[in-house]
């Protein structure tokens, strides 16, 4: 059951915090479709940070040391990196879609396009092949919490609660977790937050009031391409053993239909996130995953197909937005292009 809810957090964490991000962009009255995009050049952002970094006497001495506060400093260091280039990528599709009234989907579209293909000619450039990893050493080792973090002996019982969530968890997954509440907090308790959510609803009404729609578009989606850019550093950081190679699995569109299966709302979210996460645990895990707990019934015993399992995440996508589009609500107002002119 530990290693069930940590590797569900692992997978999770990333869909939590990038479906608040297409909540963020969407409720400002823009359709981010470029979140896959954004994902993967927060993922290589983040790596090529750690990487850069970890050449450096401060950090490599620290490594060595063991000192845990300063591989955590890097970790958020990778973090904010990844959140920063984010938001620069993300404000394509904030000129695009604000600026030049082009077609959001589109212009989405065409920056999920061009992520992978810049990623990956900066990856050749940088490391002569098509997967950018750290230089010495493993994620776990450098960024897992573990007991030994605390002063605690690795041998010593700590406990179920311990064992779960004080023990081989990344320091990213609960700064994640926290900035999702405080995010949820700020968009809908909030005066700012009413504000890019009435742009959503009816700009000609907010607009009315002195808001300026435009600028509350352009925070919204620079919001969350910060969003998507730190999910693709956790992303990778947490599922792929730090590296970018282009690719997040499909983590961004799973990531919108977390957000369309809660309904644009952050609770609901929470719970599709759990669930989605679920899922792609079993998909990565299911060779390690016992039925029972007695080591007997193992899940890759029952002779399912291990392509199944791998299909298993987007077959459920499937099947929930198939039972629960219709009765999504999404703002009124996504992907309308505002025209100050149209009352």
């Amino acid at each position: 059951m530990t290693f069930l809810i940590q590797q569900t957090l692992l997978y999770a964490v990333p869909l939590l915090i990038v479906a608040l991000a297409g909540v963020f962009a969407e409720r400002s009255g823009i359709i981010n479709l470029a979140l896959e995009g954004i994902m993967i050049f927060g993922a290589f952002t983040g790596v090529l940070f750690v990487r850069t970094m970890q050449g450096m006497e401060i950090f490599s001495e620290a490594y060595a040391a063991g000192n845990w506060l300063a591989m955590q400093g890097l970790e958020l260091l990778a973090m904010l990196g990844a959140a920063a280039l984010g938001a620069v990528f993300s404000l394509l599709l904030s000129f695009a879609s604000v600026n030049l009234r082009a077609d959001q989907t589109i212009g989405g579209t065409a920056l999920n396009l061009m992520a992978p293909a810049l990623v990956l000619f900066l990856i050749r450039i940088i490391a002569n092949q098509n997967t950018l990893g750290m230089i010495e050493g493993d994620a776990a080792s450098w960024f897992m919490i573990k007991k030994t973090t605390f002063g605690i002996d690795p041998k010593t019982d700590i406990g179920f609660f311990g064992e779960t969530f004080g023990h081989r968890v990344y320091m990213a997954t609960y700064v994640c977790i926290i900035l999702f509440v405080v995010l949820s907090i700020l968009l809908y308790k909030t005066k700012f937050g009413l504000r890019l959510r009435s742009c959503g609803e009816n700009p000609q009404a907010a607009d009315s009031l002195g808001i300026n729609v435009y600028k509350m578009r352009y925070a919204g989606t620079t919001i969350s391409g910060a969003l998507a850019g730190m999910g693709g550093f956790v992303y990778a950081l947490t599922t792929a053993n730090c590296a970018a190679n282009g690719d997040v699995a499909g983590f961004g569109f799973l990531a919108l239909a977390v957000m369309i299966f809660g309904n644009w709302k952050p609770l609901n979210i929470a719970g599709a996130a759990l669930l989605f996460g679920l899922f792609k645990c079993i998909a990565a895990s299911y060779t390690s995953i016992d039925i029972n707990g007695d080591g007997v019934y193992m899940l890759k015993e029952l002779g399912i197909s291990a392509n199944f399992y791998r299909m298993l995440p987007y077959l459920i996508t499937l099947v929930v937005l198939a039972f629960t589009s219709k009765k999504s609500r999404a703002p009124k107002a996504e992907g309308i292009p505002y025209d100050k002119g149209q009352r």
